[in-house]
């Protein structure tokens, strides 16, 4: 086996049998597996337990007119608010809700008021008053001359597709993908840059950690004896991006497992809890502007119509890509600095900036897919690993893509040249703060 491949196995085999390693890799998808069990219990809980309300109208309109809900039961008497308010928790009501008398039926605000024991929560306030305003709206059309079929008619839907025609043909179409497709793609390109994201920070604080541990054990020292130093450094961004994609692999198999094994555990109660999901799920979309808003099997379709054999492979690219020059900064940047750790973020923070800005910019690159800006941030080696990956459910040019893969893997040799020049240099450096001038001078030694 090659010295590089020596070095590799060693770097790989010494963390992936470390017990914080261990730690982290199966507790991460048992902390999943928690909080999706709480969720799914808590979400049982309160589809078995739906609230029963009491409702003391004292204009009998809403016994004509009931509130509608999945969620709640209503039941509708003519007693005194007082007696109501008395008696409601020993006949098995959670709350009274209670209507006072409407003046003017013609006036925009109507006065309700509830009563329970606890505060109800914001999102069941906001329900109520959608039931109640829907029921007194109804009321209203009916004690008016207003003609309830000419009224429906007046609501109108406006769904705007996207059916852009090519400039250059007319004959031809241009990108024809639906809101559907570009939603979708939009919490792609948000998981993809926040994996992106996570890695870069994660991994490459790995192997800076990694290399500053050495260069003050002195192992390094006696290391170099042997290889050359450029060689243990690419060694090292190999193996721990070997335990760090092994730790992914084992999270992409283990949470989905325990996700399913965590909903067996409620399969006693499957149709209860899946009505409850459907149930309070309606009442969400409700909440966020429609209950149609939801399509789960039209987004299915969709999400199959993105050009997945384009978006898996380069994102791939760029995920490896990615790590190899932020990693070999990192690296770089480990062999430079000694016990200080201030002096290790001073140098850091110029690292970050570029990562942190690149996340932030992911909703611009999806707003403006075609900008100059845009196509220039993606194609910029130390932002294209998070924002070309974003702009790729969206459909940007294929030579765009390309370039920008042909420019990130010209710069991950460059990047791990460079840092290379530092690390021969830095790592025999003790007891003298450096700075970002002298850096630049490590990278011209012709030694």
């Amino acid at each position: 086996m090659s010295k590089l491949g020596l070095i590799v196995k060693r770097e790989y085999w010494t963390r992936v049998k470390k017990p914080s390693f261990l730690l982290a890799t199966f507790l991460t998808p048992l902390a999943f597996g928690l909080i999706i069990f709480l969720s799914a219990y808590f979400t049982s809980q309160m589809g078995n337990k739906s609230q029963h309300v009491l409702v003391v109208d004292e204009n009998n309109i809403l016994k004509d007119y009931p509130l509608e809900s999945k969620v709640m039961t209503f039941d509708y008497k003519q007693i005194p608010i007082d007696t109501a308010k008395k008696n409601y928790i020993a006949d098995g009501y959670d709350l009274v809700l209670h209507l006072s008398p409407i003046a003017d039926i013609t006036a925009k605000d109507v006065n309700v008021n509830y009563y329970s024991k606890e505060k109800i929560g914001f999102a069941s306030i906001e329900n109520i008053e959608d039931y109640v305003a829907k029921s007194i709206k109804n009321y209203k059309l009916d004690q008016s001359s207003i003609d309830k079929v000419a009224y429906g008619q007046l609501k109108t839907k406006v769904a705007l597709e996207n059916a852009l025609a090519n400039t250059q043909d007319e004959n031809a179409e241009g990108d024809t993908s639906s809101k559907t497709s570009q939603i979708i793609g939009s919490a792609l390109s948000y998981l993809m840059g926040f994996m992106m994201y996570m890695v870069i920070f994660i991994f490459g604080g790995l192997v800076m950690r990694s290399v500053m541990e050495e260069k003050l054990n002195r192992i390094v020292e006696v290391i170099v004896s042997t290889v050359k130093p450029f060689t243990l450094m690419l060694g090292k961004l190999i193996g721990v991006g070997g335990v760090g994609l092994t730790q992914l692999l084992i999270w992409i198999i283990l949470i989905p497992i325990i996700g399913i094994v965590v909903m067996q555990f409620f399969g006693g109660d499957a149709s209860a809890l899946a009505e409850a999901n459907a149930a309070q799920s309606e009442e969400m979309m409700k909440q966020m502007g429609g209950a149609d808003g939801l399509d789960i099997t039209n987004m299915i379709k969709e999400a199959a119509t993105l050009n997945w054999g384009l978006i898996i492979p380069a994102f791939i690219i760029f995920f490896i890509g990615g790590y190899f020059i932020y990693a070999s900064l990192f690296a770089a940047v480990g062999s430079a600095v000694g016990e200080d750790q201030g002096e290790a973020q001073q140098f850091m923070l110029p690292i970050s900036i570029p990562v942190i800005a690149a996340f932030i910019m992911i909703p611009a690159v999806m707003d403006n897919n075609d900008s100059f800006f845009v196509k220039f941030v993606s194609m910029f080696p130390l932002t294209s690993p998070i924002l070309m990956p974003a702009r790729l459910p969206s459909g940007p040019p294929l030579w765009e893509v390309i370039l920008s893969i042909v420019i990130l893997i010209a710069s991950v040799f460059f990047f791990v040249w460079m840092a290379g020049r530092i690390y021969r240099v830095g790592i025999f450096m003790h007891g003298k703060k450096i700075s970002a001038k002298e850096l630049f001078k490590w990278i011209r030694y012709n030694y």
